[in-house]
């Protein structure tokens, strides 16, 4: 995971985009239990509204990359889903700055900076019933599996274990934010569909970095 350039980071935001793509449905699904239903649909368009612009973005450095590709997403995904995925890239962006490399201990601080962004934004905090509630643990997972010496695609592979679980996890909560708040008690049984979007997300990551890896991919 340390002294991963561009081409790791554009890796990454490029299997993001797709994988939120291929399964609008499924997180559209997830959000019609208790939600509006249009969360699959919103992450689609505006992840392929930034596929559409990849040739096009600013590559100056990681952290312009990274806070383009969020003003994209922010301005064409719908809801309250798009301020809050895009706020999200642009403070991982933020706390990159201006630099092609990037060190272990950058990626954590990319990842801690997107949650306090999304808190901010949203409102809310662990427990809420969200995409929070997989993503710090995951990146706490992260940040563990890399200190105790773990290379990036071992790391990975444990945090996609920890993202699955805390996404089933959140089964049991009862929505706090959202429009799923609404309804209340009746938000128990079935997953946050944000949750769930990061558990799948870090998965595909995982397998797309690990394939990478034994290809040969610097």
């Amino acid at each position: 995971m340390s002294d991963n350039g561009m081409q790791q980071v554009e890796l990454v935001v490029r299997t993001i985009g797709e994988t939120a793509i291929e399964n609008e449905k499924y997180f559209g699904d997830l959000d019609s239990v208790v939600g509006d239903g249009d969360f699959g649909y919103s992450l689609a368009r505006g992840f392929e509204r930034l596929l559409e612009g990849w040739d096009d973005l600013d590559r100056t450095d990681i952290g312009t990359f990274l806070k383009r590709s969020g003003m994209i997403i922010s301005s064409r995904i719908g809801g309250t889903s798009g301020p809050i995925w895009g706020t999200a890239f642009i403070r991982a962006g933020m706390t990159a700055g201006a630099t092609d490399r990037l060190s272990s201990e950058q990626v954590i601080s990319m990842l801690r900076a997107a949650s306090e962004g999304i808190k901010a934004r949203g409102q809310s905090d662990l427990g809420d019933k969200t995409l929070l509630d997989t993503l710090v643990p995951v990146t706490d997972r992260l940040e563990s599996e890399l200190q105790s010496g773990a290379d990036g695609d071992e790391a990975l592979k444990a945090a996609a274990v920890t993202a699955r679980e805390t996404a089933e996890a959140t089964k049991e909560m009862v929505a706090k934010r959202g429009r799923a708040a609404y309804t209340g008690e009746r938000s128990r049984g079935s997953v946050d569909a944000g949750a769930m979007a990061v558990a799948v997300i870090t998965e595909r990551i995982s397998e797309v970095w690990s394939g990478a890896s034994q290809g040969g991919a610097s």
